[in-house]
């Protein structure tokens, strides 16, 4: 349960059901070293992505236009791996999806556009993630799915990463 009364339930790659409306895509997006990004704002983490657009063809380009506004990044071969369910008091309930992907580039940092913050880019280990976003026991079951795409598909080294955490530039 979060702070205000939220109720949160993460679904492992299920669809999300047409009656619930789908705020939130999300990404865990892992480099070459099997380091994951997490955004630093003034020390508060989170992953790229955001809400979905009229212009959005599907989730996929949610994740695409966010990484890249965000956090100016590219990504490559996306995968969902499911939603997780959220109940607020005096809200319906509502989807927030969770996608991981490869990063293909690095692009020079450079405000937002929705806002005008510039994000810090911190890569760092899957197994310090889940800490650092705060968001107990889904974040948990979510970097392990995670952890298992990227060592089967992609032969990702996310157990031992092979950079140390740090800021990308």
């Amino acid at each position: 349960m979060g702070d205000d009364g939220a109720a949160f339930r993460w679904w492992p790659r299920a669809i999300v059901p047409p009656h619930l409306p789908v705020t939130q895509v999300y990404g865990w997006l892992l480099d070459t070293t099997g380091r994951v990004l997490l955004q630093d704002i003034d020390g508060w983490h989170n992953l790229p992505g955001g809400t979905p657009e009229d212009r959005d063809r599907g989730l996929v380009d949610t994740l695409v236009r966010e990484a890249r506004e965000e956090s100016q990044v590219e990504i490559l071969q996306p995968v969902y791996l499911g939603f997780q369910e959220v109940h607020r008091p005096g809200r319906a309930p509502y989807a927030q999806v969770r996608m991981t992907a490869r990063i293909s580039r690095f692009d020079t940092r450079r405000p937002d556009p929705d806002g005008g913050r510039t994000y810090r880019r911190l890569m760092t280990s899957l197994a310090c993630a889940p800490g650092l976003l705060g968001w107990g026991q889904p974040a948990l079951e979510q970097a392990a799915q995670v952890r298992r795409v990227a060592a089967v598909r992609w032969g990702l080294p996310v157990t031992a990463p092979t950079a140390p955490a740090g800021y990308m530039p």
